[in-house]
């Protein structure tokens, strides 16, 4: 694949040139650039040439005004709604837009040619995050640190650790710990369509209390908790009841991530040492676990490269695919991919990062590239290939701009399985209330062992 340099050839070079992990911060002069020729996250303010990319302007922080939100709670409107396409890229003319395609995009236009599309809309880059996750970015910026070969983080809080990255081990924390939600409680569906198209449900209510995020939270003062996560299965029944408990740190190294996990034929809570890297979970067991967001978690077992920047078509302001009125079989109505009448894509920057298995470790993919927005650092694109270099598994994650939060949030992702032909859809809100963010009144202690036994009761 082609990585187009000119932007950013100097974070190339010096990525490149590293025989080991780079432990620099990044210097007062270099920080100054943020708010500057760079946005106050880290990306490039200016439009690219032809100016299909338009500048950033970040005029809105919360609700765009005179758009009918009805406050924290509820269903995120689109703020673009009365835009139509500018063209749309199929398998006839994809030719024409290799240049800005995955190829995981590409592949699933040669496996699907009927009905694989990509619909292009206008690129916007109006939104902006809160004061308070600007401000911590600019901290990280010159405090941030990274530890453990790379493998951990420390020095920052609240944002993503490196704006101004200089290496693989760098981008890869800025996607492992962008500014999000830092409560998440929701019953979303996971949906597997087998290639026959057949489908497979799981509903699980999701509980995630992401410490770093939290405003409550300095640097130094969560012991180096980055997140707890209880999740309960809801359908179908025969998996009703099970829960897992998910801590996890910002030094993996140090502190493994620690899980448990209730199951209710054995009435017992017990240690899920393995729920972690490429455990199966699931409808189907058909992701891993590390794959949430496309990657999250201790990263050790690669080695991570930073390859450059690239203008792709991504998914973007994907309101539409949470309509209230969008029902589970109208997007999950075509076989290998989801519905593309209801998806958004828009052209943007992004970077790319690289993940080659290291001699001696083990995990089903030996190689990931992903592609993290510029704007957001949410990882929106995720090519995983097998341990004999063969393009396995396509991910894509939908973003949307949530108002009450100030910020950006990963929504629906999908997971397609070139090979078998079948895909897997998770955080569907079709049919549920709209994910309360930042809202619900659990706290640290809720994530318990003890709690896990009686929610288990």
């Amino acid at each position: 694949m082609h990585i187009q340099h000119k932007t950013l050839l100097l974070s190339v070079l010096l990525a490149s040139s590293f025989s080991s992990v780079a432990l620099a911060k990044s210097s007062p002069e270099e920080a100054a650039r943020l708010g500057r020729e760079l946005t106050p996250m880290g990306a490039e303010k200016a439009g690219n040439a032809d100016g299909s990319i338009p500048a950033w302007s970040g005029k809105w922080r919360g609700a765009p005004p005179n758009l009918n939100y009805a406050g924290s709670g509820s269903q995120y409107p689109n703020p673009y709604a009365d835009e139509k396409p500018l063209f749309t890229i199929t398998a006839q003319n994809m030719a024409q837009y290799e240049g800005k395609l995955s190829d995981g995009q590409k592949a699933l236009f040669r496996h699907y040619p009927q009905t694989f599309k990509m619909p292009i809309y206008p690129s916007h880059r109006d939104f902006r995050y809160s004061e308070r996750v600007e401000s911590n970015i600019a901290k990280n910026a010159v405090d941030a640190e990274l530890i453990s070969d790379g493998n951990g983080v420390t020095n920052a809080i609240g944002a993503s650790p490196f704006p101004i990255p200089k290496n693989g081990y760098e981008l890869m924390w800025n996607l492992n710990l962008p500014a999000r939600a830092w409560k998440e409680d929701a019953v979303y569906t996971m949906a597997l369509t087998l290639s026959n198209g057949e489908r497979s449900l799981e509903s699980m209510d999701y509980k995630i209390y992401s410490v770093w995020d939290d405003p409550k939270e300095s640097v130094g003062s969560s012991g180096g908790v980055q997140a707890y996560a209880m999740v309960s299965t809801l359908e179908p029944a025969r998996k009703k009841g099970e829960i897992i408990l998910a801590h996890t740190f910002t030094d993996p190294m140090a502190s493994p991530s620690q899980a448990w996990q209730y199951v209710p034929g054995m009435r017992r809570v017990r240690r899920a040492p393995t729920v972690a890297y490429d455990t199966p979970f699931g409808a189907g067991g058909f992701r891993v676990m590390d794959e949430d967001r496309l990657f999250n978690g201790a990263p050790d077992r690669y080695e991570w490269k930073l390859l450059g920047k690239q203008e792709m078509y991504i998914p973007y302001n994907n309101n539409k695919l949470d309509d209230p009125g969008l029902k589970l079989d109208q997007l999950l109505a075509t076989k290998g991919h989801v519905n593309p009448d209801y998806m958004r894509y828009e052209l943007h920057r992004v970077w790319v990062l690289e993940a080659n298995l290291k001699p001696g470790k083990r995990h089903v993919y030996g190689k990931r590239r992903l592609y993290i927005d510029e704007d957001s650092w949410i990882g929106v694109l995720a090519d995983n290939y097998d341990g004999k270099g063969a393009l396995w598994r396509s991910n894509m994650q939908t973003t949307v701009y949530a108002y009450d939060m100030q910020g950006f949030q990963a929504r629906l992702a999908m997971f397609h399985d070139l090979i078998a032909g079948s895909y897997l859809t998770d955080r569907l809100l079709n049919g549920q209330p709209p994910a309360r963010l930042n809202s619900s009144s659990f706290e640290a202690d809720y994530f318990t062992t003890t709690n896990l036994r009686k929610l288990g009761r």
